[in-house]
């Protein structure tokens, strides 16, 4: 896997229902599709499990492991949850970038790496190049692609999009050399 994303937590129609994340939430007809468009995934997003849907070099994750009360998880769920994060990213050997969706997952991301949020801030379209427990990882920040950003415009499809660019550039660039 050279790409994983980090989401906030498992949406109850989503993940909980079907075992992948995003798929059946809102936030997976806008991140599945940009994924295939930059190439990181394969086939059509149905919002299925069995719709035939391929990651590719890419993986999907959250920062806690269950569905907090209001969609949002506490500080104290983060923390506990952190753990699991920090293994998932250890496991991915080939792991050359980290896409955070969301302030509360980049900040899970930095703590799984062992960095402190004040020396990285979050900050939408940015990409962090951050050395940890012996490599050297991008870490771009999207704001998360949840209904509530895209109808406020807070983010737009057109700002996700560039976001994916331009992790597949810098990840295709690295690649050549």
């Amino acid at each position: 896997m050279r790409l994983l994303i980090v989401g906030l937590a498992p949406g109850l129609k989503g993940a909980n229902r079907t075992g992948r994340p995003f798929t059946g939430d809102y936030a997976g007809e806008t991140l599945y599709p940009a994924l295939r468009k930059h190439g990181f995934a394969a086939g059509r997003y149905e919002a299925r499990i069995d719709d035939g849907f391929k990651l590719k070099a890419c993986r999907v994750t959250n920062a806690v492991r269950c569905a907090p009360p209001a969609n949002k998880p506490t500080p104290a769920e983060a923390r506990t949850c952190n753990t699991f994060l920090a293994a998932e990213i250890a496991a991915l050997p080939e792991l050359a970038a980290i896409l955070a969706l969301g302030a509360i997952a980049h900040g899970a991301a930095l703590q799984a790496l062992g960095l402190a949020k004040s020396a990285t801030p979050f900050k939408h379209g940015a990409i962090h190049e951050i050395a940890a427990k012996g490599r050297t990882l991008l870490l771009a920040d999207s704001y998360h692609c949840s209904r509530y950003n895209l109808n406020t415009g807070r983010l737009t499809a057109s700002m996700f999009d560039a976001v994916l660019a331009a992790i597949a550039k810098r990840l295709e660039k690295a690649r050549a050399r």
